[in-house]
């Protein structure tokens, strides 16, 4: 009877170990793809950064890069502790992944509260950074932000093009008679927003919605991701909490 209850324990012990090691592999994975994520949101998608008064969404990219890197680490101690089956090695294992669910439940939380106040956020500061700030010599970053905005999504202006007429580059010397930066043209050459015109000028509508709609749509993947691994990792936590109950109980 204590050998087929050893046995049991041995089999539910071993079991446990290849849950754990496929865990892990994918885990491994899931790592990579979160930093692929962060890494892509800061390098892609950072010009606009630059435009925007809080750092919650620089910062929630950065957090999932951290989290991406710590993942793939510990993913490799997963592996390590549960074939050498060492409790020791079980515990920062466990502390780790704790750590990695706080840092994306973070970051899920922090894209959720940015998203609710993005709106607010670009219709109080967009108009006066793109009209008091473009063409400063101090502000490079933000004059080619709003030019890559403006000719990417095919727009004037934060409301729309008369927003440039309080700009104070628009009233200098330096603009030319420019009536809008040459990136609101939809043909761009030397001075063509001397031009006004719709044919010469997007004056459908302003960047403020465009924009807003696709910071949205990166704080959605940035949530999800950071949401979606750290419940991924409940189950990598219950994992190491019942093979480490059973070692607990073998001998060494």
């Amino acid at each position: 009877m204590r050998d087929y209850s050893e046995n049991k324990e041995t089999c539910g012990t071993i079991c446990l170990k290849y849950l754990l090691f496929i865990f892990n592999f994918f885990f491994w994975l899931a790592g990579g793809a979160v930093m692929a994520v962060g890494i892509w949101t800061l390098a892609e998608k950072s010009d606009y950064i630059s435009l925007l008064q809080s750092n919650t969404y620089m910062a929630t990219a950065y957090i999932l890069v951290v989290a991406g890197v710590v993942v793939m680490i510990t993913g490799i101690l997963g592996c390590c502790a549960t074939f050498r089956e060492q409790r020791s090695l079980l515990r920062v294992y466990f502390i780790l992944l704790l750590c990695i669910f706080l840092l994306e439940v973070i970051a899920g939380i922090l894209a959720y509260i940015y998203y609710q106040q993005l709106n607010t956020e670009l219709k109080q500061n967009l108009k006066e950074t793109m009209t008091q700030k473009y063409m400063k010599p101090e502000e490079v970053s933000v004059t080619s932000a709003v030019d890559k905005l403006q000719q990417e999504f095919k727009c004037c202006g934060s409301h729309n093009a008369s927003d440039w007429s309080d700009s104070e580059w628009i009233k200098s010397p330096d603009a030319l008679n420019r009536k809008f930066p040459d990136s609101c043209c939809k043909t761009v050459t030397d001075k063509c927003g001397q031009r006004d015109h719709p044919s010469n000028i997007y004056k459908e509508g302003g960047c403020i919605t465009k924009l807003e709609n696709f910071i949205q749509e990166h704080l959605k993947i940035i949530g999800a991701v950071g949401i979606g691994i750290a419940f991924v990792q409940i189950f990598g936590m219950l994992f190491t909490c019942c093979l480490y109950r059973n070692l607990k109980s073998e001998p060494y």
